[in-house]
């Protein structure tokens, strides 16, 4: 399946689809969820996600009443499981502003006031897992990830569990962080944001049976943009990050916030060709087309076209 399965928006068409949804986000409260070197506006607000988190409502409250005629049939009710909403693409590509602008916004309507939000950087393995396969510099492709316990979690989570357990990562120590986790007790909504959660085309010989993640998607989202915009955004990101927080004494990335401009922006170029890009090429950019969603950003993280899937 191509794009040709989509529907073709432009910026323009799509925030006519508004309609009468309400702003519910301040200037103060965007800026709090907008992540290192992506500019986000409240028009960009205004005309792309408020949108999409009303197509997101009605696409909801469909799936809660088809629950409700399964239940009917068979003479039974049971309490909904959590709607799952799935947000993919690239490092650097603001695939996590994204998530975080739509969990604000989907928590304020009546409907699913509960919503969450986990990253799936929790279910890489430890860094000492990954020293130990020779994957530490694979981090982020698909076989540095604990599929098995990422698939349980998401497969607990749409049984109905009163309560399902998350790892929790850390970008500063760069590795999951022992002991700490993160507690989701049956939200009306939850958003499982990384790099890989719409694979659904390799399968070890030995896993026939085992679904995939994307396979308990109730809605999907991919963040899209050409590769030299993406690159270009990661390159500025990692030069703020040198300014900022790499600078900190506990950082894993300390040693990089002495190098020189031009030896900052080598490195981070090697990262890119090597690491990041390959594993976009590779591995996220063909999941992009398992989307029910595709925001194509253009140059400054500007949503200027809106693909959805016409079945």
């Amino acid at each position: 399946m191509g794009l040709a399965a989509y529907t073709d928006f432009s910026r323009a068409e799509w925030a006519r689809l508004r309609a009468a949804t309400p702003l519910t986000l301040s200037e103060s409260e965007l800026a709090e969820l907008v992540g290192q070197n992506e500019p986000l506006s409240l028009d960009e607000v205004v005309e792309v996600y408020l949108p999409l988190s009303r197509l997101l409502n009605l696409h909801f409250t469909a799936t809660h009443q088809l629950v409700r005629v399964t239940d009917r049939f068979l003479g039974q009710t049971l309490p909904p499981s959590p709607y799952l909403l799935g947000v993919a693409g690239s490092v650097a590509v603001g695939k996590s502003t994204t998530a975080r602008v739509l969990r604000a916004l989907l928590a304020r309507w009546p409907d699913h006031p509960r919503v969450d939000l986990v990253t799936t950087d929790g279910f890489l393995y430890p860094n000492r897992v990954l020293e130990a396969r020779g994957l530490l510099a694979r981090k982020g492709f698909p076989e540095s990830y604990d599929l098995r316990r990422l698939v349980r979690f998401v497969a607990e989570l749409k049984a109905g569990a009163d309560e399902v357990v998350a790892p929790v990562y850390s970008h500063l120590v760069y590795d999951v962080i022992p002991g700490e986790t993160q507690r989701i007790r049956r939200p009306d909504i939850l958003i499982l944001e990384g790099l890989n959660v719409l694979a659904g085309d390799q399968r070890r010989p030995d896993d026939t049976t085992r679904p995939f993640v994307s396979d308990y998607f109730d809605f999907s989202i991919y963040v899209d943009a050409e590769e030299s915009l993406i690159r270009e955004w990661f390159l500025q990101r990692f030069e703020r990050l040198r300014e900022t927080a790499f600078r900190d004494p506990q950082s894993y990335f300390r040693k990089y916030s002495e190098l020189s401009g031009a030896e900052a922006q080598a490195f981070a170029s090697r990262i890119w060709t090597e690491i990041n890009g390959a594993n976009l090429r590779d591995n996220i950019l063909p999941t992009r087309e398992r989307a029910q969603l595709i925001l194509e950003k253009g140059p400054a993280h500007r949503v200027e076209r809106v693909r959805l899937r016409k079945r």
